[in-house]
């Protein structure tokens, strides 16, 4: 660090750590044996530290020079550096004055871990106070119902308590039969926590694989644990300069604003002021590894202004009417595969048994309502996440849906399939090699991708994730017409 002075990581590591609110920092500015302990160099390098720290509105840090190698300043004062008079790394780790942990004199917080039901005589909600004080006979509100009661008892094993605070695991029984799930929160009725499923965030990506907006994930805060969709990416930052940069993507490292929707209310407080209720993660649908932390902003004002209403004919009624459950038949494969065959013989069996159905082909789609979209990875993304909305509106209506798409990637197909039912979505992998689907190139679309005229063409310059574990699958070896019979078992099941 001496030679080269404040690095990137140096930058990155102050921009995290000013983000998740750590007010006492140390500059370890080590192997300073390398420039031969010398002052001015410590001083530059503590001037430069500080002139970028200013710019995150950090004032406050301890500088101290080192060697890890000779343990100079460490546990004992260097006798290399009789210019610096300040602690050693250990002395000042030992005395440093810890601030008041603030969530004591915040409002109430309760995140509710677990529903406590040993028998039938009692209902408690058990998990850990986040913030505030919550006492016998306090009234309670339930967060995201806004239902309201008041507080019966705090138990603690056997014992019975008076008052519980912030870092206490104990258990609270209301006084009125209020349901109360995991992942609620209990507040102060007076200070309510924000429900809301749409909320700028802080997003600091942290896996190899990039992260392009659209995409599905799980988002965890506290015990709730809800889908997620990272809607826009509003800024990235540039940790060396701290300016504020236009992104398509994530990549690792990255540090960004992030606009996030969810499909269930969320309820949560901004970051600065509740760390607990206002941090979470995202989580890969498909390995489950945590791929990002996350630190909420605020509530997106369009997340309280819309609403979804609710009307007297719903999907059921309307499934009554057409005499059919409705289903989504999500048909995958490679270009040329013949997906849209299958699908056109399919569509022909169920309208013969007068069946509702309609077809959403990926080409005639792009000729309208995505013809905004490319082929980058960010606009597939963006691709098949409209289509799978516009399929979701019209299982809705009743119909039995056939998607004809590439759907290259396996984090997509698993978000389209979060939006249904589980007996709702049926996935079809047309499972053609690329040599044949190549050989027979219908559209020529093969041999311009291989002339370098079509850029990011599946199979070709861009990957096709295979499924894992569709739901059905049909080879080249498989008649045309019996696959499509086939497919009819999906129906015939169907009550």
């Amino acid at each position: 660090m001496p030679r080269k002075g404040v690095l990137t990581q140096t930058k990155r590591h102050t921009t995290l750590v000013n983000l998740v609110g750590i007010q006492e920092i140390v500059l370890a500015v080590n192997k300073m044996d390398l420039v031969g302990y010398k002052r001015e160099v410590f001083d530059r390098i503590v001037e430069d530290y500080k002139a970028f720290a200013a710019q995150l509105g950090i004032a406050k840090f301890t500088a101290i020079p080192m060697s890890a190698l000779e343990g100079d300043n460490i546990t004992s004062r260097s006798i290399h550096t009789g210019w610096y008079t300040g602690p050693t790394l250990m002395g000042y780790l030992e005395t440093v004055s810890v601030i008041a942990d603030a969530a004591a004199t915040q409002p109430l917080r309760f995140p509710v871990q677990w529903v406590n039901r040993p028998n039938l005589d009692f209902r408690g909600s058990t998990g850990t106070v986040a913030s505030g004080t919550v006492t016998k006979g306090d009234p309670i509100r339930v967060m995201p119902s806004g239902k309201e009661t008041k507080v019966k008892d705090l138990v603690f094993y056997i014992d019975s308590l008076a008052e519980a605070s912030a870092g206490q695991a104990v258990t609270i029984t209301l006084d009125d039969e209020v349901d109360v799930s995991r992942g609620d929160v209990l507040c102060d009725p007076k200070a309510p926590a924000t429900v809301a499923d749409q909320f700028q965030a802080k997003l600091v990506w942290m896996v190899d694989e990039p992260m392009h907006p659209g995409r599905s994930f799980w988002l965890k805060c506290g015990a709730k644990t809800v889908n997620a969709t990272v809607t826009k990416i509003k800024h990235q930052l540039n940790v060396n300069t701290l300016e504020k940069l236009a992104a398509e993507k994530l990549t690792l490292n990255a540090v960004a604003t992030c606009n996030i929707f969810t499909d269930a209310p969320l309820v949560f407080d901004p970051y600065v002021e509740n760390k607990t209720t206002g941090g979470f993660i995202l989580i890969d649908r498909l390995s489950n590894n945590t791929v990002a932390a996350g630190m909420i902003d605020f509530a997106l004002r369009r997340a309280k202004n819309v609403t979804p209403h609710a009307f007297t004919i719903n999907k059921e009624a309307r499934a009554a009417a057409k005499n059919q459950t409705p289903k989504v038949f999500w048909f995958t494969g490679l270009s040329g595969s013949g997906k849209s065959t299958v699908a056109n013989l399919f569509e022909q069996k169920l309208h013969a048994m007068g069946k509702h159905t309609y077809i959403l082909d990926g080409d005639n789609v792009r000729h309208g309502l995505n013809r905004d979209l490319g082929f980058t990875e960010t606009d597939r993304v963006e691709n098949i996440r409209r289509v799978a909305e516009v399929a979701k509106l019209m299982v809705d209506s009743g119909l039995i849906v056939l998607v004809c798409f590439i759907s290259p990637f396996r984090a997509d197909r698993a978000m389209a399939r979060s939006l249904f039912k589980e007996e709702e979505f049926i996935e079809v992998f047309i499972d053609t090699p690329l040599e044949v689907a190549e050989q027979r190139d219908p559209k020529g679309l093969y041999a311009k991708a291989r002339r370098g005229e079509i850029k990011n063409f599946t199979g070709i310059d861009s990957s096709y994730e295979v499924p894992l574990t569709p739901d059905a699958v049909i080879t080249t070896a498989d008649s045309l017409d019996e696959s499509a019979t086939e497919l009819l078992k999906f129906i015939v099941m169907a009550k």
